[in-house]
C-alpha cells in the first residue's frame, strides 16, 4: 500500500481518534494488547488505521467487560488469521455466562439490600436495621 494513501498519527492523536486515555494505550502497549508502532526519524510512535481499528476493538471489548485475558485470546484468532466463528463463539458464550451468573449474584444483592433498607427507620436511634442485618448475616 501507497504510504501516501494511509493516515499516520502520532499516539496523542491515537488518544484522540479513539476516545483512549493516552495511559491507557501506553499500558495496552505495554502488556502486549496493542503492537509496537514503528517509530519516525525522530523517535514518535506512528499509527495508522489498523492501530485505530484494533484499540476500537479493545475498547468496545472491555466496555462489553470482556478481560483483557479473554481479548488477548480474540485477538490472537485474529492476528493469526485463523479464527473460525465458532472459536470466538465459543469464547463470546463462556463470556455470556459470566455475565449471567454476575446478573443473578446483582440481582440477589439487590433484593437483600432493598429488603434491608426497607426495614431501616432512619431514626436518630442507634438502632439500625442494615447494621444488624450485616452483624447477623
Amino acid at each position: 500500500m501507497d504510504n501516501k494513501s494511509v493516515k499516520i498519527f502520532r499516539r496523542v492523536d491515537l488518544a484522540r481518534a479513539t476516545g483512549c486515555n493516552l495511559e491507557t494505550i501506553r499500558y495496552y502497549e505495554r502488556v502486549g494488547i496493542m503492537p509496537d508502532p514503528p517509530r519516525s526519524s525522530k523517535g514518535y510512535r506512528l499509527y495508522d488505521d489498523t492501530h485505530v481499528r484494533r484499540l476500537n476493538f479493545v475498547m468496545r471489548s472491555r466496555d462489553l467487560g470482556f478481560s483483557l485475558e479473554e481479548i488477548r485470546g480474540l485477538l490472537g484468532l485474529v492476528d493469526d488469521r485463523t479464527q473460525t466463528c465458532a472459536e470466538v463463539q465459543a469464547v463470546a458464550e463462556a463470556h455470556l455466562a459470566d455475565v449471567q451468573v454476575k446478573m443473578a449474584d446483582l440481582t440477589r444483592i439487590e433484593r437483600v439490600l432493598s429488603e434491608t433498607v426497607a426495614r431501616c427507620t432512619g431514626d436518630a436511634a442507634p438502632e439500625c436495621a442494615v447494621i444488624d442485618a450485616l452483624i447477623d448475616a
